[in-house]
């Protein structure tokens, strides 16, 4: 099964705004959001609890619908699509932190779910989900149950299982949250063999900046906008970017008091002209506010 094609971007948002309830109690979770993302880049949305990551996510995958604006995915505007499920099926696979895998199918049934209703031959779906397991580094597992898997390997399967209809895009939502640090790195390199290899399109919501660092593009939300939107180009200078948007960055480049104690004038100037250059001020309002504390 092949990729299905498309001209242009992979995604197009325009003003998108997505309000949850009304009155004084209404949520405004997207507020006027427009994006690109072009095939087969690999982008990472970033930003604190509650800025809309997941909002827009499930904007993309047709999982929630805008209250104003417009999201194309792979051509198609999402409000016209006529079969909804249909979409999801064949357009977007999803990997969600939380594996949801079926406890009381094997590992391959899990990956063949999708396939129900897509490819009418029985063995054709087996050898379809037979090749995914392979793909992701699980042929000798494909018998097992999901309790009889580590987390990391129950991910992997997940992905394999968002894989099975070749989707134009892959939307993942903390894919590597609740896993170990080795296990995030296996799933890291996988998602990113994916896009290398097969040409995949994918936007993962992350709070690791390891994960973040590994993708080509990252954008930066904040109060359901997007606030800063880099391509990633040397990871050094990735490194300094995270350092300048950190709390202890933006302490220090608004109030290096404390550290004359420590550091030179001189040498705080410097690194303070060094850190500005990295900050663009996409770091959220709820990760900084205590940035001008005295220490």
């Amino acid at each position: 099964m092949e990729h299905q094609k498309t001209d242009g971007p992979i995604v197009r948002v325009v003003n998108l705004t997505k309000v949850y309830g009304s009155g004084e109690t209404a949520v405004r979770a997207l507020d006027g959001l427009s994006v690109e993302v072009q095939t087969g880049e690999f982008v990472a949305v970033m930003g604190p609890s509650g800025c809309g990551k997941s909002t827009l996510l499930n904007m993309l995958g047709a999982l929630d619908q805008p209250t104003e604006g417009t999201v194309w995915v792979a051509g198609e505007d999402l409000s016209k699509l006529k079969n909804v499920d249909r979409f999801r099926a064949r357009t977007v696979g999803f990997v969600f932190q939380l594996h949801n895998l079926l406890p009381t199918m094997t590992a391959q049934e899990n990956v063949e779910v999708p396939l129900q209703g897509q490819i009418s031959s029985r063995k054709e779906r087996r050898e379809r989900a037979a090749h995914l397991m392979q793909l992701v580094g699980l042929a000798d597992r494909c018998d097992h149950l999901p309790g009889q898997l580590s987390g990391g390997q129950r991910q992997r399967v997940a992905i394999a299982r968002s894989l099975a209809n070749s989707p134009s895009l892959i939307l993942a939502d903390e894919p590597s949250g609740a896993l170990d640090s080795q296990s995030s790195d296996e799933i890291l390199a996988l998602l990113s063999d994916l896009n290398r290899s097969q040409g995949t399109s994918i936007v993962v919501v992350t709070h690791d900046r390891r994960v973040a660092q590994a993708t080509q593009r990252i954008l930066r939300m904040q109060d359901g906008s997007i606030v800063s939107d880099h391509r990633i180009t040397d990871p050094l200078e990735e490194d300094l970017r995270m350092f300048a948007q950190s709390q202890f960055g933006q302490t220090l480049l608004e109030n290096s008091r404390t550290l004359h104690k420590f550091i030179e004038e001189q040498d705080i100037a410097a690194l303070r002209l060094l850190l500005q250059e990295y900050d663009d001020g996409a770091e959220v309002s709820g990760e900084t506010s205590g940035s001008s504390t005295e220490a």
